[in-house]
């Protein structure tokens, strides 16, 4: 039995790597994405200043490890097969969720992740001890940390409010100070701005460095005889007034004698910062558990009493985390920040919902978002309607944005937020954590850094009111997220420890093995899905500005739609034939995003029209009615996909052998025409059209047939209203779309040709 706890050491080992590697995927938002997001600095260069700040902060984490050992649950009311079950748990839980988020592309919290995981599996053997021994399940509270615990639970919910409005309060009063003309201001401006901020950067480097590590324990006569991180803590006032007239002093002659941005310099040095607090903050959540589940290992060993018996008392001591360790954990996290393809995946999230101006929305609006919307518009037109108009214009002024008058494809290549706003947030992030360290808080790095970008968003106007609802949704949908953490965290723990208690060591082997199985699937979805996204021939916005650079530019859009609309329509009929419930359902969802593919084409019609020239302006009418034949078709090819599988999903019956024979004969005759097209749009050979067009009268009279046949039938022997309603919405909806389609065909082959005027066919 005992060579069960060394095998699950090895266990803790290798998912303590896996744990950072999946940590540090999800964390990387947290300091890169000011640096990413204004393109202050190469992008290279910040991967080298984050990689140094990474292996820095491994090895000064060491004072943080107790809150894995002691910090959740009371370690002396457990014995040391409890506490192994226990970690056990906690890890299997732990690397899955984080592995889950970060696949969806969402940033959460790793030490919500594993304060709760720790909470859910020491309740759940919590219950499970009480119960072998008849107790009352109210003592639960005997082993558990409530004090700690409910202490850290309350700073990490507290800090999303705080961090949230700090930032926005520091973002705007920076914006009024220094607009967006901060570079054109006089040299001292930007030494007071860069001595502030860098002032505050710096000690937070200096609580966060020193802190952890043998130097922090000495004394020092030039300091009054007291240990260097107490004089940190007591003295902020001191260090602060001197740091901030040295980096005062030190940004001015920065700017004045090497003629160079100050505001790149707070980047570099901030995101060094917060890279040195992610890791050192949050290593404990990666690492923690597997390190206290050692010294445990070591204890017990040491002891010679059986594992059933011996106390966990020693857990509540502080023991070092060896240097080695960090050392280690700390070269894991930096390959994986170079080496992560999710890393980047998650913090396009962020990026995007604080970007200037439009970007690819990725959230759909909700009621409560727009409600907070209408309520946030409320509130600025109660309050404009306060203050004078004079300091309304002046303060507008400070608002204004710099005209750039680029193709919207050139502006989303534009940095997503200047550098004052990436300085702020760098800024207002590291103070936050700072106060959280000295108050001996595991802050969550994760709300604080994501919060301050949301409020620094808003304070900077980012959210105008063509994306505001879209933004609103996303920020609520990720501290949705969150809050899933915190009970998906503690409700698997429990789960999985239950499992691991009654089980024991098959339990473990099984849940480890369904483990690296899911954590495998999960890559092999997220590569397949990238490769899919970048194989894909996705539609591309137009750029001409004449007719017939509109026509040779779209030809592929086209094809790419038509040869799209055939697979989606055989695909229905096929699943409808089958009843095949798997295919419907992605040809529902292919038939969606060919949809939302269409409208964000729409949605470029406004850019389109701007940049067109005067002697061209005609091609703005061709675009607008190509978008609306394409709009059309795919509302037809969108309804056919639902309708269809809604009929499978609820378990109708089946469309009769006659019906199913009908609708391929329809089918075989679509497809003809969308492989002919398809293949005239490939080759821009548009004369080909015009064969198409002759057959379009066929293709009519062929559905209006199937229509008659099945009114007929259903007087005489159709049974199922059901199907009837299915079969009739289907015939209509095809013969929408095929005037949808042959009015696309027909425009352009009368732009190309304009000697040819077939006869317009009518629009639904």
């Amino acid at each position: 039995m005992d060579n069960i706890y060394l095998l699950i050491m090895v266990a803790l080992a290798v998912l303590a790597i896996a744990d950072l590697v999946v940590g540090v995927s999800n964390d990387a938002v947290n300091f890169l994405n000011s640096a990413i997001g204004s393109k202050a600095i190469s992008f290279r260069t910040i991967m080298i200043v984050a990689s140094i700040g990474i292996a820095c902060g491994a090895i000064f984490s060491s004072g943080l490890m107790e809150v894995a050992r002691k910090g959740i649950f009371n370690p002396g009311e457990f014995y040391f097969d409890e506490i192994m079950f226990i970690f056990m748990a906690v890890m299997i839980t732990d690397i899955l969720l984080l592995d889950f988020f970060n696949t969806l592309g969402m940033p959460t919290s790793t030490t919500v992740s594993i304060v709760f995981n720790l909470l859910g599996a020491a309740v759940a053997m919590a219950f499970l001890k009480i119960g072998d021994e008849g107790g009352n399940f109210t003592d639960v509270i005997q082993y558990i940390n409530t004090d700690k615990a409910l202490s850290i639970i309350t700073g990490i919910l507290s800090s999303v409010v705080i961090a949230f409005t700090i930032g926005a309060f520091v973002q705007w009063v920076s914006r009024v100070l220094l607009s967006y003309d901060f570079l054109k201001k006089p040299k001292w401006v930007g030494a007071i701005f860069g001595g502030a901020a860098l002032s505050a950067i710096t000690y937070f480097i200096l609580l966060k460095g020193i802190k952890g590590t043998p130097f922090a324990e000495q004394t020092y006569d030039f300091i009054g005889g007291v240990k260097i991180k107490d004089f940190l803590e007591t003295e902020v006032y001191q260090i602060v007034v001197v740091n901030f007239a040295l980096w005062s002093l030190i940004s001015y002659l920065f700017i004045k004698f090497a003629n160079s941005n100050i505001y790149k310099l707070i980047i570099g040095v901030g995101t060094f910062a917060l890279a040195l607090a992610f890791s050192g903050n949050d290593l404990v959540n990666f690492i923690g558990v597997p390190i206290a589940a050692w010294q445990s290992y070591e204890a017990w060993i040491a002891s010679g009493v059986p594992a059933s018996e011996f106390s966990m008392e020693v857990l509540s001591e502080k023991v070092e985390t060896p240097t080695l360790l960090l050392f280690l954990s700390g070269i894991v996290m930096v390959v994986t920040l170079w080496l992560s393809k999710k890393a980047r995946y998650v913090a396009d999230t962020e990026i995007n919902l604080s970007r200037e101006g439009d970007a690819k929305e990725r959230f759909q609006p909700n009621f409560l978002s727009r409600g907070l919307v209408r309520f946030s518009i409320a509130v600025s037109v109660w309050f404009s309607s306060i203050v004078p108009n004079s300091w309304k214009h002046a303060i507008d002024k400070r608002f204004q944005k710099p005209v750039i008058t680029l193709s919207k494809d050139k502006v989303l290549q534009l940095p997503a937020f200047d550098m004052v706003r990436a300085s702020v947030n760098l800024m207002v992030a590291s103070v936050l954590i700072s106060i959280a360290t000295s108050m001996k808080l595991p802050l969550s790095t994760t709300y604080v850094t994501f919060m301050v970008a949301m409020g620094t968003s808003l304070a900077d106007r980012a959210w105008g009111a063509e994306s505001a609802v879209y933004r609103v949704a996303g920020v609520l949908n990720v501290i949705a997220g969150w809050f899933s953490t915190a009970i998906i965290a503690f409700i698997a723990s429990g789960t999985v420890l239950a499992l691991i208690s009654f089980g024991k060591g098959a339990a473990i082997a099984i849940l480890l093995f369904a483990a690296v199985l899911l954590l495998i699937r999960n890559y092999v979805s997220y590569n397949k899905k990238t490769k899919e996204i970048k194989a894909e021939d996705r539609l591309r916005k137009a750029e001409s500005s004449s007719i017939q650079g509109v026509i040779e530019e779209s030809a592929a859009n086209i094809a790419n739609v038509v040869k799209r609309s055939n697979k989606i329509y055989s695909n229905s009929i096929n699943g409808l034939a089958k009843k095949d419930l798997d295919l419907l359902k992605k040809n529902k969802k292919q038939g969606n995003k060919l949809a939302m593919e269409i409208e964000d084409l729409r949605e470029h019609t406004f850019y389109f029209i701007k940049n067109l020239e005067e002697a061209h302006i005609g091609a703005s009418n061709f675009y607008i009615n190509a978008m609306a034949h394409l709009t059309d078709m795919s509302q037809s090819l969108e309804y056919i996909g639902k309708v269809s599988y809604n009929h499978v999903n609820n378990n109708h019956k089946k469309l009769k052998y006659n019906q199913i024979k009908e609708l391929k004969e329809i089918d075989l005759k679509l497809e003809e025409i969308f492989d002919n097209a398809q293949k005239a749009f490939e080759e821009k050979s548009f004369e080909q059209i015009g064969a198409i067009l002759s057959s379009k009268q066929e293709l009519y009279d062929l559905v209006s047939q199937k229509i008659d046949i099945q009114v007929a039938r259903t007087r005489a022997e159709e049974s199922s209203p059901k199907n009837t309603t299915l079969y009739f919405s289907l015939l209509l909806e095809t013969k929408d779309l095929m005037t949808a389609m042959m009015n696309l065909l027909e425009q352009y082959y009368r732009e190309h040709d304009s000697t040819v005027e077939p006869a317009r066919v009518e629009r639904k």
